[in-house]
């Protein structure tokens, strides 16, 4: 029975065997074959595709060619230069420009001075030194000039001196439009490039590439990771013939010789199409194979019930242990949420050591309008005494307005006192670090610190708890300012940017950050004894963690050091969960 049992085992395991080496040798042998065949087809279409392009190319130049021919016999051209009278020659080329269907038009007389164009900001240029002049000065034919523009790009002009009576009169041009072809040829193949004579990229779908030989337009979409490279030396598994890369794939190049000054017209097309016909065969090939184990594998299961009755044994075990499991989770819990409450008092603490050492600078802040309370008192008692009550109203205003403002400093130390919500929020982040630089002034302005702010003018929102935002921003100033104590003249910039995350940047000119790696440990401070605890930035990463964005340090090129906090910003899909959970509360309300 146990021999027949391995003799069925083993029948089984050559079948999956053989039938695993049959499905691979035919996807091996479709995809070979039909990568030939659809390989030979997209060569094809590029082939007829460049034949079209170099017949346009060619009917776009020779349209152009007789333009200046019949242009240098018009009578109107022909008076304007010699009477220099050119009112009406910029309308008469225009009148031209449509019906040609060329760039530009241009006349200029026999000092190279540009008098009627197309393009009237060009009027008055001096194309003296220019080749398209030149040459068409010397010669009794219409020249053809290539050259490469200021602003990127070639021009591509035909020019053709004007003779009156035997002389020369001066020299008409017309610039050939042949961007609207690049722009057509990048609607349909991948990429295009017309090379010269000498072998330079002149028209090309890649605009990097004009100006450039081949080999180098190429290289400018080399691969520039290590592991790129290696993606690169990898051979193609569908057995693709690679003539080059671009974008990181491999393309297929063809090229045809243009019959115009020995230009050449390059294509590169992708084997993406290919790829695409031959994985849906393949696919479907694989597929049939899969459905072919799954039902080897179904009969299978059927003699694995046997099996799974003795499993069943082993299921009370394995219960057994589960239960003990859970045990331990609920204990991992209570531990988890023991350690979050000591969290949360440590961090209550740090505000307060933090509400401690602002409270010096505050009292005398304070002490101020104390005084000046007690002046304005004496003076609106003397005022009372001499029965001018409406100059002792003034003062008692005066009085009001002082008390206002120390509700306003003792307000913002009890808002910060404060424990943090549990649950999170929208939070504008440019009102919580005005609230900061607020509770902080005091201190800033007893140290004599220079701060610079850039803040944008519309709210900066995100989804946190505003006490919390601002103990963070409170430990990174007093950092800023423990840290810019030896400096001449301390300052410190606080920067704040939105655009896909809010990132929040505060810069001192302080001795900078000596081990970055321990930074945000808990206990790791290099301050003096007794002057911190090293908690503040360890709770301070935390607090940002939770908001769901992160805390780094760095040290500056210009001496100190960087915080920047990044925070997710609150867009449309929060605002929306925002509305339902206030939706979902107003019903449980009523």
């Amino acid at each position: 029975m146990r021999r027949r049992r391995l003799s069925a085992v083993w029948w089984t395991r050559i079948l999956v065997i053989a039938l695993v080496a049959l499905g691979c040798v035919v996807v091996s042998t479709s995809n070979r074959l039909l990568t030939e065949r659809f390989t030979e087809r997209t060569r094809n279409a590029a082939d007829v595709r460049l034949a079209l392009y170099s017949a346009n190319l060619i009917s776009e130049l020779q349209r152009n060619s007789i333009v200046p021919q019949l242009l240098a016999r018009d009578p109107a051209l022909i008076g304007a230069l010699n009477s220099g009278d050119y009112a009406q020659s910029s309308a008469r080329l225009l009148s031209f420009v449509d019906e040609i269907g060329a760039a530009s038009l241009v006349l200029m007389d026999t000092d190279g001075r540009i008098v009627a164009a197309t393009n009237r900001e060009r009027l008055g240029e001096n194309q003296r030194s220019q080749r398209s002049f030149l040459d068409a000065l010397r010669s009794n034919s219409t020249v053809f000039t290539v050259y490469e523009r200021d602003e990127g790009g070639f021009s591509f002009t035909y020019s053709r001196r004007i003779d009156d009576s035997g002389l020369g009169v001066g020299v008409v041009a017309v610039e050939v439009d042949l961007a609207k072809l690049e722009r057509s040829w990048a609607g349909i193949s991948d990429a295009v490039m017309v090379l010269d004579s000498e072998g330079r990229a002149i028209l090309a779908t890649e605009p990097r590439w004009r100006g450039r030989l081949e080999a180098d337009a190429l290289a400018l979409f080399e691969p520039q990771t290590a592991i790129e490279r290696a993606l690169r030396g990898t051979p193609d598994w569908s057995a693709l013939t690679i003539d080059a890369y671009l974008r990181g794939d491999g393309v297929m190049r063809q090229e045809v010789r243009v019959q115009f000054q020995g230009w050449r017209i390059i294509s590169f097309t992708t084997f993406q199409s290919v790829r695409e016909r031959v994985n849906a065969i393949l696919a479907l090939e694989i597929m049939g194979f899969a459905i072919l184990l799954a039902g080897l594998f179904w009969v299978l299961s059927r003699r694995s019930n046997v099996a799974a009755r003795m499993f069943q044994l082993e299921s009370a075990e394995l219960r057994q242990l589960n239960r003990r499991l859970q045990q331990e989770v609920v204990e991992r819990k209570k531990v988890e949420k023991d350690l979050e409450v000591a969290e949360q008092t440590v961090a209550q603490t740090s505000k307060l050591a933090a509400l401690g050492e602002m409270s010096a600078a505050v009292s005398h802040e304070l002490n101020q309008p104390l005084a000046a309370m007690k002046t304005y008192l004496a003076g609106a008692r003397l005022l009372i005494a001499r029965e001018r009550p409406e100059e002792a109203v003034v003062a008692v205003q005066r009085i009001d307005g002082l008390i206002d403002r120390m509700g306003a400093i003792t307000k913002q130390l009890k808002s910060y006192a404060r424990k943090g919500k549990d649950n999170l929020e929208p939070v504008d982040v440019k009102d919580a670090v005005l609230s900061s630089l607020s509770m902080m002034e005091p201190q800033l302005r007893q140290r004599q610190v220079a701060i610079a702010r850039t803040l944008p003018d519309h709210p900066v929102m995100i989804y946190g708890d505003r006490m919390r935002l601002e103990q963070v921003i409170i430990n990174l100033l007093r950092n800023a300012l423990d840290a810019t104590k030896m400096a001449a003249e301390p300052s410190v910039e606080i920067l704040l940017a939105q655009g896909d995350v809010a990132r929040l940047s505060v810069r001192d000119n302080g001795t900078g950050i000596q081990d970055l790696d321990e930074l945000f440990e808990p206990f790791y401070t290099t301050k003096q004894a007794g002057d911190g605890t090293g908690l503040g930035l360890a709770i301070s990463s935390g607090i940002v963690n939770d908001f769901g964005g992160r805390l780094t340090a760095r040290n500056s090129d210009k001496g100190g050091a960087v915080f920047e906090v990044e925070l997710p910003i609150l867009g449309p899909d929060l605002d929306l969960d925002l509305d339902q959970e206030l939706n979902q509360n107003i019903e449980v309300a009523e």
